[in-house]
């Protein structure tokens, strides 16, 4: 036998003999940690290694306590949107024109999520009259409401038109443009939304985001009545200026009027191409959702090049291009489902669910009465998920925690 095949025998008895003392001086199984959801019973407290395991289990001088991790994919949002029922859940879909002195109760009856406040409904109150009816409306209601008006500023003002609340109507945006350009748009956002919530109320339901050039258009006096570029830059403006204020930012109206009819009193079918939309009118609409908007209002427009059947607040394809090519994940609403043209596609029964079904949040209505009873039932029986139910209270109630409504 050679040297070679000694050291090698050596080498060989060395590496056994090391082996076999690491193989005693290891612990029992009894002292090792679980790799299964069962207790250690060491004296020592052990930690699970299993990084998904959901709950551990320590003991310490002979006695088991039990902790449970939080699951951190569970927010306080779900958690309250589970503990909803289905009513309360519907409810909160509809922001509803305010009914007089049923608003109290029918707040309480239909869970609602809001009501918006027309010219008439604070015609003859004064600022302490108006503050009490709205906190009188949030102290009754076990979800707080969004209270709403629409403040464009010119022809479209609500509260701004009583003295009593506002020393004289908001401008329209053209108007403070040619006055003071952005500087006085900034100003006058910010005054708005300070006198708002003053008053209790988080939707202004502005700015317009519509590009209008032809001032014989319709909704030419309620847009900055400029082009593509200059529309971006009034819709980011507000947006941003907004930002923080307790008021929500809404884009509307969603695909754009462009030089359209009034589709308040019927169905304007607006015939652009789609390569026109996305060149010209999503661009103020792009704008304000980089910016951060809170909510984005779709009109009742049929826009043939999206869907040529459907009016836009009941088409699944326009809440698909906001939604999808848009990238926007806050709240959209439809335009006043009680308007004129409707008909013709659905019923006031059915509009309801039929705009929550194509993919809207929250549905401006006064048929509320009888459209609550319809959605509820289609959660019932299937028509209407309770998964895109749950879907759409969430963003509701998030903006409603961004607005300050809610508190964990």
């Amino acid at each position: 036998m050679n040297k070679q095949t000694l050291t090698s025998l050596g080498l060989l008895a060395l590496a056994i003999i090391v082996g076999a003392m690491i193989w005693f001086n290891q612990p029992s199984n009894d002292a090792t940690e679980s790799t299964d959801t069962s207790s250690s019973t060491s004296s020592e407290t052990t930690t699970s290694t299993i990084a998904t395991q959901s709950s551990t289990t320590t003991t310490t001088d002979n006695t088991t306590e039990s902790t449970t991790a939080p699951n951190e994919s569970v927010t306080w949002l779900d958690q309250k949107i589970a503990e909803m029922t289905i009513a309360e859940k519907v409810g909160q879909l509809f922001l509803v024109r305010y009914p007089g002195d049923a608003a109290l109760t029918d707040s309480q009856t239909y869970h609602l999520g809001g009501f918006l406040l027309f010219g008439q409904d604070v015609e003859n109150a004064t600022a302490e009259s108006l503050i009490t009816q709205i906190q009188t409306l949030q102290a009754n209601s076990d979800i707080p409401l969004l209270i709403g008006a629409d403040e464009e500023g010119g022809t479209v003002t609500r509260i701004s038109r009583n003295a009593n609340l506002v020393a004289s109507p908001f401008l329209a945006p053209q108007t403070l443009y040619q006055n003071g350009g952005w500087e006085a748009i900034t100003a006058d956002t910010k005054q708005k939304a300070e006198i708002l919530t003053n008053y209790g109320i988080q939707l202004g339901l502005f700015p317009v985001a519509d590009v209008a050039t032809d001032p014989n258009a319709f909704i030419y006096d309620r847009t900055i009545g400029l082009d593509a570029a200059g529309t971006s830059t009034f819709v980011e403006t507000v947006v941003k200026s907004l930002a923080g204020t307790g008021v929500a930012s809404t884009l509307k109206h969603f695909p754009g009027y462009g030089n359209n009819r009034d589709s308040h009193v019927e169905i304007v079918r607006d015939t652009r191409t789609i390569e026109e939309l996305r060149t010209n009118d999503f661009l103020p609409f792009e704008a304000g959702i980089k910016a951060g908007a809170d909510s984005i209002l779709v009109s009742h427009n049929i826009v043939t090049s999206i869907d040529d059947t459907q009016p836009a607040s009941l088409s699944p394809k326009v809440i698909q291009v906001l939604r999808e090519e848009l990238g926007f994940e806050g709240v959209i609403m439809t335009d006043d489902m009680d308007m004129l043209g409707l008909a013709d596609f659905t019923s006031q029964e059915q509009a309801g669910l039929a705009a929550l079904k194509a993919g809207n949040d929250l549905v401006l209505s006064s048929s509320y009465a009888s459209q609550i009873p319809v959605v509820i039932t289609a959660v019932d029986n299937g028509d209407y998920s309770e998964a895109d139910l749950d879907a759409s209270v969430r963003r509701i109630l998030t903006l409603k925690e961004t607005l300050g409504l809610l508190n964990e």
